[in-house]
């Protein structure tokens, strides 16, 4: 029996790579596709709009009205609309897989809440290669972290509206915690004109935004002597639906929970 998917934002760019990637994997199907409410392709068919050919389900405006049709829906919207889908899937008892950056810390307090009463797979990143990079940021970090300068440098393409991105914060927690640091305490972002001898605490941050880069990430952990990068490229936006397609996969087993793809993928 396929899992049934709702994909909300099904007209912006993740939406129809994650239709189009729903619609070559086995054991799943789109049965709901959600727009906001001025959307002019609002009736439209679906799979039309992600360029593959009618599937049969139109674009509509709101989760209650076509619940009972999902079994999980994907969310890679702008942190506004996902409050509000958070609590129309928490009411239609609609489990989320969640891949929304630049969320709030009342977003994360709400997801949180929400997750007591639906399964919830939340990660800044979906892609399986990022996830696996994590781990070895974890392994890195607890072999050289605590004698090394430690860099993190992202790039996205231009339109991304926030910086650093989700993915390259989450790598610096994972550090951080590693290392026994708190984040918020020893983060550093950017630098500009003199600046004092640098601190062996903290963990810098560079961040690019240009062209239609999809998303590079290097973490470098750097010794006298020598140096070790843990880079991980993205080429297409496929890599992070594949991503959380399986997550949807995975979820449709639990009843409630809040989860990440470390334990999509068994890496905890």
């Amino acid at each position: 029996m396929s899992v049934r998917i709702g994909v909300c934002g099904a007209a912006g760019k993740m939406g129809k790579t994650i239709i189009e990637v729903c619609k070559d994997t086995e054991g799943v199907e789109i049965t709901a596709a959600i727009e906001y409410d001025e959307s002019s392709l609002l009736g439209v068919d679906a799979g039309e709009v992600a360029g593959i050919g009618k599937i049969g389900v139109v674009i509509t405006n709101d989760i209650l009205i076509i619940a009972d049709q999902i079994d999980v829906m994907i969310d890679f919207t702008f942190a506004a609309s996902v409050t509000a889908n958070i609590k129309k899937c928490v009411a239609a008892n609609c489990k989320m897989v969640i891949g929304t950056t630049g969320l709030s810390k009342i977003d994360h307090e709400q997801i949180e809440l929400a997750s007591k009463k639906i399964a919830i797979v939340f990660a800044p990143n979906m892609s399986i290669g990022i996830n696996l990079c994590l781990k070895l940021l974890e392994m890195a970090a607890r072999v050289i972290g605590d004698n090394a300068d430690i860099e993190i440098i992202e790039a996205h393409h231009r339109d991304k509206k926030d910086a650093p991105s989700g993915t390259a914060i989450r790598m610096g927690e994972v550090v951080a915690t590693t290392l026994g640091r708190n984040l918020k305490e020893c983060a550093l972002y950017g630098r500009e004109g003199i600046t004092e001898e640098r601190d062996k605490n903290t963990i810098g941050f560079e961040t690019i935004r240009a062209g239609d880069i999809v998303g590079d990430h290097t973490v470098m952990f750097a010794t006298e002597g020598e140096r070790v990068e843990i880079t991980h490229k993205a080429s297409s936006r496929k890599t992070f639906a594949n991503g959380a397609v399986r997550a949807a996969k995975w979820l449709v087993e639990k009843d409630n929970g809040l989860f990440d793809m470390q334990d999509v993928l068994n890496l905890e």
